[in-house]
């Protein structure tokens, strides 16, 4: 467990030692286009932008194949831990047999799905059929009253009247 915790601490090391040059240069740009703009009394965001992405970019050109090598070695690190370190530790792994003594699904396995899905089934199969209305109701109760053709306002029968006659 200590392997796993220290691997964890140095992931977030790493991320750190990648992130922290980029985030102060551009703190570093932005306080002196901030102190630049009160003397001139130019008060633009936009003119802050364009150098503190100059400066971000130019350190991740300038300090790129560093951060891939720390990349790189934490990958390596980590398939070590993977694959010969946790395997190799009785702390981590499972016995081969250790299905043939526990039954962790036990439960899950009792239940009988074909049972449990008759009401689902049900409902599939009688989608169509609004339930709890009688045959003659049903008519009813899916038109809701309304008509095949909507009846025109009161403007629209004044503008009927007229034209016709």
């Amino acid at each position: 467990m200590d392997v796993l915790i220290e691997y964890f601490a140095k992931g977030l090391m790493t991320m750190l030692m990648i992130a922290m040059p980029c985030v102060l240069t551009a703190a570093g740009i932005g306080l002196v286009v901030g102190i630049l703009q009160a003397v001139t009394q130019v008060q633009e965001q936009t003119i802050a932008a364009a150098p503190k992405i100059f400066a971000v970019f130019l350190v991740i050109v300038l300090l790129g194949t560093g951060y891939m090598k720390l990349l790189s070695n934490l990958f390596e690190e980590g398939k070590v831990i993977a694959f010969e370190v946790v395997p190799k530790t009785d702390a981590y792994v499972l016995p081969s047999d250790y299905y043939n003594y526990t039954k962790p699904f036990l439960d899950e396995m009792k239940t009988d799905v074909k049972k449990d899905m008759t009401p689902m089934r049900d409902l599939l199969n009688n989608a169509a059929k609004p339930q709890g209305i009688a045959e003659r109701d049903r008519f009813n109760f899916l038109r809701n009253g309304a008509t095949d053709v909507p009846t025109p306002n009161l403007v629209e029968r004044k503008k009927i009247t007229e034209n016709g006659r």
